[in-house]
């Protein structure tokens, strides 16, 4: 509706984080350009859970919200077959149940046999502040209408939805002197896997505070006014990013609660107060951000909101997110249930891959829940569904060793490159890479060393000195050791000039998690493969489950809703008990 605010961060100046950073690293591999545009925009970077296990390292970076918009549009703008078009579409052109196009607010017919919807949080959207209430899907932008009262009559199911966003804050009026300094990694990370993504030479810092049993008080003496707790609000919240009067309701034994005061970019003051989202009225926010560790002095440039806005229930989408009433039609982003700008980023994706796919007549792109965390979040979406927003966590994740955020270029690449998306130059880095991550892992496995050489690096890290000679890939997997630690060990390991420094960074990464965390994976590769058997036996879509009587009555209504296509995704269904699909196998003929 504005060309001016494409890649308009809406909410934080952030990209990744807890298993959304695997996210971003996935879009990259197959090649999205949000990892490259993050990277082109950061003023900084830090890798989460370092101290945990490889399956929880999550990147993230803090973003100059006015230059990543500016990245994303030079970017689109460089595809030569992409084109632009301001205008609000007001309806879908449909006939005989197959999409053929869109009509816009200024009377043009755009035709196509496929059509994408990523409306974000802008249908029939209304924004609260206190008492006041008005329309608008973001600050200064106006709502949209007309979509979903068509697809409603075309029988979809559509819901409401609520999200919000904290006060921002003149960065000027506070004094820093009181605060907990968080600075970004001292080795800066990047997102994208191409060596043209270079990282941070220098890093902008953010700030912890924490909130008090005065600020809480202040809070509270305006719930009689909050449109959450007065009932004005009808759509559902995210439950773990939920605004300030939410936790203060909900966690009303917890005296503080962690806020994170982040820099909106290089060349601006402006000041985004994580963790403060609000819809409270204005003097209440300012009152109660006043009483906070160094903010005594604080000024608003503006106060926080919520948006309340439409959705479509997910489960009436086909894993290829094209939608099952109408032929053509695709959904993605935040019209389906989800919220933040990674899980949007890869449903757009997805929804655009296979939206060509199915015009040029070719198999769709479906990626199973071992192969990416996006292939857990379609997956969950459609066989789920979900009635509040839906967040990635790694937790959602059965297979989150195997889906780790430094290997997303072996995993998806191949597959982006069978389908266009990655050129042959990144295909050849990418088997480069497995090349030597093999050759490199067989020679630890198979060197063996005598204790006079190990003895010296080994015993002064904690561990205990060698009895006889032994393998290199044995004193690997001993928690204390590290690969760099038995390097001066490893023989033919130079660093050759044909690769940048960064790649034999990843390969050595990739080595050693191959060989310190192979048992865990084995185990996860067998499970996967039991899923795999259940997924290819195949379920009609004509089946009556009505007329299955041994099933549950519960089942019966979600396996006839949901549609199951195989018995893996029946499994997946909430509420489908092994018991349930010991029935179907015996209908199937299993």
């Amino acid at each position: 509706m504005n060309m001016g605010v494409i890649g308009q961060m809406s909410c934080n100046p952030a990209m990744g984080g807890v298993a959304k950073g695997q996210i971003v690293r996935e879009i990259d591999a197959l090649g999205g350009h949000s990892g490259r545009v993050s990277d082109r925009s950061m003023v900084q970077f830090r890798m989460l859970n370092r101290s945990k296990g490889p399956a929880m390292w999550s990147p993230r970076s803090q973003n100059d919200r006015t230059l990543f918009a500016q990245e994303w549009r030079a970017a689109l703008e460089r595809i030569p077959n992409v084109h632009f078009m301001q205008d609000m579409v007001v309806g879908l052109l449909v006939d005989k149940g197959e999409v053929q196009g869109v009509r816009t607010g200024l009377g043009n017919d755009i035709r196509g046999r496929s059509v994408v919807l990523t409306n974000g949080t802008f249908m029939n959207a209304v924004m609260h502040i206190g008492e006041m209430r008005y329309g608008g899907g973001r600050a200064g932008e106006r709502a949209s209408h007309g979509i979903t009262e068509q697809l409603v009559a075309l029988g979809f199911d559509s819901g409401r939805m609520k999200t919000g966003t904290p006060p921002r804050v003149d960065g000027r009026s506070i004094d820093y002197r009181m605060l907990e300094e968080q600075p970004g990694d001292t080795q800066p990370g990047t997102f994208s896997f191409l060596p043209e993504s270079h990282p941070l030479e220098r890093q902008l810092s953010c700030w912890i505070i924490h909130t008090s049993e005065e600020v809480h008080d202040i809070l509270r003496s305006g719930f009689s006014r909050s449109p959450m707790f007065t009932g004005r609000i009808k759509g559902q919240g995210p439950r773990y990013c939920p605004s300030i009067e939410d936790k203060i309701e909900r966690f009303h034994d917890k005296e503080s609660h962690q806020l994170f005061v982040e820099p909106e970019g290089w060349n601006t003051v402006e000041t985004y107060i994580n963790g403060f989202s609000t819809s409270l009225p204005e003097e209440v926010q300012l009152a109660a951000l006043r009483k906070l560790p160094g903010f005594g002095n604080a000024r608003m440039f503006r106060p926080g909101y919520a948006v309340e806005y439409d959705y479509f229930p997910p489960d009436q989408l086909e894993h290829t997110l094209e939608t099952k009433g109408v032929k053509g039609l695709f959904f993605a982003g935040q019209i389906n249930g989800t919220t933040g700008y990674e899980e949007a980023a890869c449903q757009g994706l997805m929804a655009g891959i296979n939206a060509h796919l199915r015009l040029a007549d070719q198999a769709p792109f479906i990626l199973r829940r071992d192969e990416a965390y996006i292939g857990v979040l379609i997956d969950d979406l459609i066989t789920k569904g979900t009635e509040e927003p839906y967040r990635m966590f790694t937790s959602r994740a059965e297979f989150r060793i195997l889906l780790r955020q430094d290997n997303a270029d072996l995993r998806l690449t191949p597959r982006a490159h069978a389908l266009g998306l990655a050129s042959d130059e990144r295909m050849l880095r990418v088997e480069n890479k497995m090349r030597l991550i093999e050759r490199r892992a067989k020679s630890i496995r198979q060197t063996t060393v005598a204790p006079a050489e190990a003895d010296p690096l080994i015993v002064p890290r904690g561990t205990s000195p060698l009895r006889q000679r032994s393998k290199l890939v044995d004193l690997l997997l001993r928690p204390q050791l590290r690969l760099n630690d038995i390097r001066p060990l490893l023989q033919d390991w130079e660093r050759t000039a044909e690769h940048d420094p960064r790649f034999w960074d990843e390969v050595e990464e990739q080595v050693e998690v191959a060989i310190k965390y192979s048992g865990y994976m084995m185990k996860e590769r067998e499970l996967a493969e039991k899923m795999e058997r259940l997924d290819d036996v195949r379920i009609g879509l004509d089946v009556d489950y009505s007329q299955l009587s041994s099933l549950s009555t519960e089942a019966r209504q979600k396996l006839s809703r949901h549609r199951p296509r195989t018995l893996g995704q029946a499994s997946r269904i909430s509420g489908i008990t092994p018991s349930d699909l010991g029935v179907l196998m015996v209908y199937l003929g299993r």
